[in-house]
């Protein structure tokens, strides 16, 4: 069996929690063997005995610390720390408990745009707010989850909606919604995907069998 080394594929992201919320650090890792996971804050290690109230668990490569109720005294660096045989990996993050509140703004909004057929597209934003807003996508009032096809990314206070191969049928309205306890805030932009133009006709003419259309149908399908 061959062993892999642990890499985070999700770091830790820093949290800005209102004094008496609850404040979540997650991350994603992968390694063979599955690694151990230890959590640290301000380099010493944690456990519910360290910082009582305190949740951990790790289960299908995400491991997540949870404080129910936070209060000035949690505030600190929090780290995660991922070891196996064949090595370590570990991701550190900031937690800041704040009394104020601010509700959720955007820095960066949505961008409307035009794209060809087959193209990879970025939809950003940034967002701030406190405590730290929680950021969805929809595409015509629908949510979107994150996906091969569709992937949500987010990187401090950036957050990005990969589509990683543009199709006609992807165009449409896009929205981000950002909500915290303070408030709500909205960005929205259209994306148009133009489809491969028409080939102009030939006087020997193709014939594509029923199975030839039937294939490229199913290959889409197995896309989306």
């Amino acid at each position: 069996m061959s062993t892999q080394a642990p890499t985070f594929t999700q770091p830790l992201q820093s949290v800005v929690a209102l004094e008496g919320s609850a404040a979540t650090f997650e991350a994603q890792v992968s390694g063979s063997p599955v690694p151990e996971v230890s959590w640290f804050r301000d380099g010493q290690v944690l456990s519910a005995a360290a910082l009582p109230g305190i949740q951990i668990s790790f289960s299908d490569s995400r491991a997540v610390l949870r404080i129910p109720a936070v209060t000035a005294a949690h505030s600190g660096r929090f780290s995660v720390r991922a070891t196996n045989g064949a090595g370590q990996a570990t991701s550190t993050a900031e937690l800041l408990v704040t009394a104020e509140t601010a509700p959720p703004s955007f820095l960066q909004r949505l961008q409307s745009s035009t794209v060809r057929q087959g193209s990879q597209v970025r939809l950003d934003v940034r967002v701030t707010g406190i405590p730290t807003p929680v950021v969805k996508f929809f595409r015509e009032g629908a949510e979107i989850q994150s996906s091969a096809d569709f992937r949500i990314l987010q990187e401090g206070d950036l957050y990005t909606l990969l589509i990683a191969e543009a199709f006609p049928e992807d165009s449409g309205t896009y929205s981000a919604t950002a909500t915290n306890s303070s408030g709500r805030a909205t960005s929205t932009a259209e994306l148009q995907v133009q489809g491969e133009e028409a080939v102009p006709a030939k006087k020997t003419k193709t014939v594509i069998s029923t199975a030839q259309i039937s294939q490229t149908r199913q290959t889409r399908v197995e896309k989306v």
